[in-house]
Parts: structure tokens; C-alpha cells; sequence
């Protein structure tokens, strides 16, 4: 569950930066005692996520704004499904539609979308996840819908766990040189990740004491090949070149994970509409 103070914080921004200084269109045509009913409706079949940014935007307008749901985050829903029924007033409705609309589109896209990665890779032992490719000021609320759509969080931030890409291993001046550093300088119960590209870099990862080794922009080929020679001594993640026309061959190489991108900053909106009733 989402916390509710990040919440009203984020929709609290966004309808700042919204409405502005007053909807000027509603408030021309729509009379303050005028109240209204209407459907958040489902137009294309998707995973849902980022139902309490929606209600909340309506609520913040008008805390009188009644929002029942029929879907819970998490949920599938598919063409013409009512995701919920909302009433009330009806300059509220109108002037939160837009950002209640925005959330529930992009998470419930970002839900949809990992939910079709984690399809393609059933049978295998890989798990799917996240990066830190997020929206500024939206992390939060991205890996929740990751985690809607059936994946996994990677780490949060930078405090999260060490994670060594190549330019640290240049500026250190070598993969087990930095790995040591690293493990000298962290408490004992943060992990270290290190990338590697190629197959001879895996034996001085893995002497230095790697938690997980990321295996960046392998052929599936050459990660069964890597797999093969991390023989279970730690996690092997691969990363890069994941799509979905490739996923299923990556997971079928014995990777314990696979990072993708693409499904905060690549994930098309899921079609999703507030129609009024009457």
C-alpha cells in the first residue's frame, strides 16, 4: 500500500501545478451547487495501479467527493470495465480529472506493461525488475506499479546498496580494487553489485566478494555461458538489451534477475477515461 502522506503530498503538487489559480473554464460554465456523477472507465485491457492518487485528487478539490471502486491496484481489467463511480461536485470532478488521469494512466501503464514481461519469462526461476529510470519526483509511486504489475523493486537510490558500474571501476582503477573499497567503507549488511561486461571480469568480481554480479548487455548465449561459471557463488542479474521479443531467451539462461528499463521510462499510458453520466 502506498503511504498516504506521499500521497496528498504528490497531488497536492500536481494539482498546484494544474489548476493554477483557479479553473477559469469550469468555473464560467458549471455553478457551485451543481453536482454530478461519472465513470473512471477502462478503453483498452490492463493491470491497474495508482487508484488512491486518483481518489485522491478528487477528494483534495472536494473532500465531499464520493469515489467507489469495483477494481483494486493489482487487478486486470479489460475494455468497457468501470474502474470506479465518482459523484459529487461537479466543478470538483472536472477540475481533477486531468491529474487523477495522469497517475492512474502512466502507473496503470507501468503495471501493464511488467505484467507482460513476468508472462513471458513463467517457468523460469528470473524475476523481473525495476531501475532507478524513473520520473523526478515520481520513484515512489513507479516501483509500487512495478510491483502491481507482478515484478520486483531493485534497489530504491543511491543509499540503497553499492552498486559499481564501469566508470567507478575506472576511477578505482580495477574491479576487485574497487569492490575492496567499497566493502571497506559500508556497514556490514549493504550489498555490493558490480557490473561486468565481459566473461574474464567474473572471476575478480567474484574473489573480491560480490553480492551480484550484473551482467550488462550480454547475448543470452554468453549469460548461460556466465551463469555457468558464477555456479551459484552469487545472484546474476542481467541487465540491457531486455525486451520483450528477448526476454524469455534471457530468463532461459539461468539469470536469478532481470532489470529492464523500459518499464518506468518506456511504458505507454494504459487508456483509461472519465466519462460523466447523463
Amino acid at each position: 500500500m502506498l503511504p498516504q502522506y506521499l500521497v496528498r503530498e504528490a497531488v497536492e503538487r500536481a494539482l498546484a501545478e494544474d489548476i493554477g489559480r483557479g479553473d477559469i473554464t469550469t468555473d464560467a460554465l458549471i455553478d457551485a451547487d451543481v453536482t454530478a456523477s461519472a465513470r473512471l472507465m477502462a478503453r483498452e485491457a490492463g493491470i491497474v495501479a495508482g487508484l488512491d492518487l486518483a481518489e485522491a485528487a478528487f477528494r483534495s478539490v472536494d473532500s465531499a467527493v464520493v469515489f467507489k471502486r469495483s477494481f483494486d491496484d493489482g487487478q486486470i481489467v479489460e475494455a468497457g470495465n468501470v474502474i470506479a463511480r465518482i459523484s459529487g461536485s461537479a466543478r470538483a470532478l472536472l477540475s481533477a480529472e486531468r491529474v487523477a488521469l495522469n497517475f492512474i494512466t502512466h502507473l496503470s501503464g507501468i503495471a501493464t506493461l511488467t505484467g507482460l514481461y513476468v508472462a513471458a519469462i513463467t517457468g523460469s526461476k528470473a524475476r523481473i525488475v525495476d531501475t532507478r529510470k524513473t520520473l523526478p519526483g515520481l520513484r515512489v509511486f513507479e516501483k509500487y506499479a512495478v510491483r502491481m504489475g507482478g515484478g520486483a523493486n531493485h534497489r530504491f537510490a543511491l543509499d540503497d546498496a553499492a552498486m559499481i558500474k564501469d566508470n567507478h571501476i575506472a576511477a578505482a582503477g580495477g574491479i576487485g580494487q574497487a569492490i575492496t573499497q567499497v566493502r571497506a567503507a559500508i556497514g556490514h549488511m549493504v550489498k555490493i553489485c558490480c557490473e561486468v561486461d565481459r566473461i574474464d571480469q567474473i572471476e575478480e568480481a567474484l574473489a573480491a566478494g560480490v553480492d551480484v554480479l550484473l551482467l550488462d548487455n550480454m547475448s543470452p548465449a554468453t549469460l548461460a555461458q556466465a551463469v555457468r561459471l558464477i555456479a551459484g557463488r552469487t545472484i546474476a542479474e542481467a541487465s540491457g538489451k531486455v525486451s520483450l521479443d528477448t526476454v524469455a531467451a534471457i530468463a532461459a539462461s539461468g539469470v536469478n534477475v532481470i532489470s529492464v528499463g523500459k518499464l518506468t521510462h518506456s511504458a505507454p499510458a494504459l487508456d483509461i477515461a472519465l466519462d460523466f453520466d447523463g
